[in-house]
Order: structure tokens, then C-alpha cells, then sequence
């Protein structure tokens, strides 16, 4: 995603997972490699059926928030802004009987639902996102981070989060999980803590994730002097409803 410069001139950078201000020239289809149809758009697919015969539950949109945090760094980072990425598109599913051994979930995240620096959500985040974020640059950066050279929303309309396996540890649970992202496939661990009552799961965590972990580099300019961190904070929400 972009950075934007607070000053006269044009935008520069582009952050892992968003930028602001114009788009980037689009890149040239590699030779032999066939560029994508203009105007097609590949559907977004479902999440992956549950397995039976295991209590299920719905991901409840309306209560689920994926959010992420991503910040500027080198010697002139002050010219460019923090972002704050949130949505609450979520689908999927989830099983849980209580034994954490059993347990199962997906989740896909259109990537069309992501909002960009919502004046509120920046409010929560704090010092670090106090600036204010123009209409423009929010929109430059929205049409950035769907583009083929981050997103890609035409090839990858979602990305998906499925676990692998889910562990309990003292008082919290942990999961394996396998992320795809704008073509990039790997696998992170997630600690979460779960509230649970009748015919409701709420998951809640936090995670500091590496962009270069999960195929995506982090964008610099001036030989490094304005960048992005590689680091991103994410933080989520995800409730599941049903227990049917």
C-alpha cells in the first residue's frame, strides 16, 4: 500500500497490503505468460464445506472485524502516513465439540470489503494514527490494493484462512492455519482465546505478522529512506453462530 507524502509532489510508496495516491504503471505479462482477459473477474470461491458430523457454526459477519496495521518506517517516514485496513466481509465456518483436537474453521475475506483508514477506527488505534487521511489518498489507496501489483482482486478476489490443526494451552488455544493471499500460499500459528455460550464462538487475538512471510515485499523508495515496516499487526474478531 501507498504511503502519502504530507507535502507537494507526487505519492511514492506502496505498502504491503495497500497504497495511496496514483496506481503504479501495470506491468507487462511475462513472455509466453497469457495477461488476463480486460473486464474478466474471477469468482470469489465458497468457503470449504465443514466436516459432519461435528456441532457447525456460522461466521456472523455483522460481529466478525479483521483489522490490520501497517506502518511507515526509514529516515523520512515522517512524510508519509500509517494505515489502518479493516473489514467486516467475513464468511465461513467453524466446529467445535470442546475438544480443541477436533476443532475446525475456515474463513474467506473478499478483499473488496476492505475499508481504508476510516476516520473512527484510526481514532481506536491512537498516536500512531492520529493524522488525518484525506478522501483522495484513501481512495488512491483502495484502488491500489486491489491492483495487480498488490492484491491482484482480479485473479484473487478473497484470501482464505483455514486451520490445520488447534491446540489448548493454559488458557488459551492455538492454531496452525493455512493463508492464501493474492496467489501466496503458507502457514502461520495464531494464538486466540474463545468465548463460548449456547450456539455461540468468539474468537479473539492479535499477531504480528511478517509480509515477506507470506509472499508479499514491503515497498521502499530512496535507496530505503521512505518505506514501509515489515512487520504488520493484525487483530481480529470472529464469531460463529448456529451450533446446529
Amino acid at each position: 500500500m501507498r504511503i502519502v507524502v504530507k507535502c507537494a509532489g507526487p505519492v511514492l510508496l506502496c505498502l504491503a497490503l495497500a497504497a495511496c495516491g496514483a496506481p503504479p504503471p501495470r506491468q507487462s505479462a511475462p513472455s509466453g505468460v497469457p495477461a488476463p482477459a480486460a473486464g474478466t473477474r474471477t469468482q470469489i470461491p465458497p468457503p470449504p464445506v465443514p466436516p459432519r458430523p461435528a456441532t457447525r457454526y456460522r461466521i456472523d459477519p455483522g460481529q466478525s472485524e479483521l483489522r490490520v496495521l501497517v506502518y511507515r518506517a526509514g529516515p523520512m517516514a515522517s512524510l508519509g502516513h500509517n494505515h489502518v485496513i479493516c473489514t467486516h466481509e467475513l464468511q465461513g465456518w467453524a466446529t467445535f465439540d470442546g475438544d480443541p483436537s477436533a476443532a475446525a474453521f475456515a474463513v474467506t475475506v473478499p478483499v473488496s470489503g476492505f475499508v481504508i483508514d476510516d476516520p473512527g477506527q484510526r481514532r481506536e488505534e491512537g498516536g500512531d494514527f492520529a493524522d488525518d487521511v484525506t478522501d483522495e489518498a484513501r481512495s488512491g489507496t483502495a484502488h491500489n490494493m486491489l491492483g495487480p501489483a498488490l492484491l491482484n482482486a482480479a485473479d484473487f478476489p478473497a484470501l482464505t484462512v483455514r486451520s490445520v490443526s488447534v491446540t489448548a494451552t493454559a488458557d488459551s488455544f492455538q492454531a496452525r492455519v493455512a493463508l492464501e493471499v493474492a496467489g501466496h500460499a503458507s502457514v502461520l500459528v495464531v494464538p486466540f482465546t474463545l468465548d463460548r455460550s449456547p450456539r455461540r464462538l468468539v474468537a479473539h487475538g492479535e499477531l504480528t505478522l511478517r509480509q515477506s512471510s507470506i509472499g508479499l515485499t514491503p515497498f521502499s523508495v530512496f535507496l530505503g529512506a521512505l518505506k514501509v515496516q515489515d512487520e504488520l499487526r493484525v487483530k481480529f474478531k470472529f464469531a460463529a453462530v448456529g451450533g446446529a
